[in-house]
């Protein structure tokens, strides 16, 4: 037997997709926001889709310098992931309180990477879109990396890493080591 969700909690049944760290820069001010919001947009250009609360300071500067840097990190990080996701960047500066490193990304990004993360997407902002509480940042990817001794063949060696996944609320889980791969 199925249970009615409330609508509003509607979007914890697909809210698991892993954690993001997004890095943010205009002028002086730098900023990181843990987003568990974001989807592929497009392979062509290579584009992608991050939902950042409209009252978070990092939307503010992502719509002030028309770029961010998707970051991703491992369990390693969780505390971090949490720091960033609880405390506002107009108030601290988070890069300080969590000693997380910033790391000039490829040009023509001016937005800082994160030197702890295992993989980068550098992007330029195509377009965004007002949904309701949220702002839907559509950045076209410039630059991607990752950590080549665990990013092989295009997919995460969950044998060495483990993403962190966001389940709502204040509820995380770590990607386990076995993967399935089936050959069609």
């Amino acid at each position: 037997m199925k249970r009615e969700i409330e609508i509003s909690k509607a979007n914890r049944l697909i809210n698991s997709g892993n954690v993001i760290l997004v890095t943010s820069r205009y002028k002086e001010k730098t900023n990181i926001v843990t987003v568990a919001w974001h989807t592929p947009i497009s392979s062509k250009p290579p584009a992608v889709g991050i939902a950042i609360a409209k009252k978070h300071f990092s939307a503010e500067l992502i719509k002030k310098s028309g770029e961010f840097v998707i970051n991703i990190p491992d369990w390693e990080l969780i505390n971090q992931v949490i720091f960033c996701g609880s405390h506002s960047g107009r108030d601290v500066d988070k890069f300080k309180e969590t000693k997380l490193t910033q790391v000039e990304a490829r040009e023509p990004i001016k937005v800082p990477k994160i030197g702890e993360c295992i993989g980068s997407i550098g992007c330029t902002l195509i377009d965004w879109k007002e949904v309701g509480d949220h702002y839907l940042f559509i950045g076209e990817v410039l630059f991607a990396e990752a950590e080549e001794d665990i990013f092989k063949d295009y997919i995460w060696d969950t044998s060495k890493v483990r993403l962190i996944y966001h389940l709502g609320g204040d509820c995380f889980m770590k990607s386990s080591a076995s993967v399935t791969v089936y050959n069609r």
